[in-house]
């Protein structure tokens, strides 16, 4: 399982969706982590999503952004995108490099992201 792949899991959320700040909709922000069962290989199973547009798993931090029903997913200077779902504390990401639709579990608040660490660039910044 990529990264790509592993992130987009753990960022899935809401439709209609939107940041908080952004426009009416459900927060996405907090520790999410993927529902038991979901095939993840060894990659991460908890990931976390903060209001400054910056997600973690691990020692791995991204940039995200949602329209509609969509998330975009800076991984390597550039977006990948899936469509998201959200009811209640789960949450369900598919499309995008997904072979099926996985699902995640709000577990509790993000934590701050670590002094030093930046949210990586926009990809749409360097054009």
């Amino acid at each position: 399982m990529t990264i790509r792949l592993l992130l987009a899991i753990a960022i899935a959320i809401g439709s209609p969706i939107a940041l908080v700040g952004q426009s009416t909709g459900t927060d996405i922000t907090g520790t999410w982590r993927v529902a038991g069962g979901a095939d993840v290989g060894n990659g991460p199973r908890e990931v976390v999503i903060r209001a400054d547009s910056s997600a973690s798993w691990g020692k791995e931090m991204v940039r995200w952004r949602v329209a509609g029903d969509r998330i975009a997913i800076a991984i390597g200077g550039e977006w990948e995108r899936y469509k998201l779902s959200v009811k209640g504390n789960n949450l369900t990401l598919s499309g995008g490099d997904l072979r099926k639709p996985v699902t995640l579990r709000r577990t509790g608040p993000p934590t701050a992201r670590p002094n030093g660490v930046r949210v990586p660039d926009d990809p749409d910044a360097r054009r």
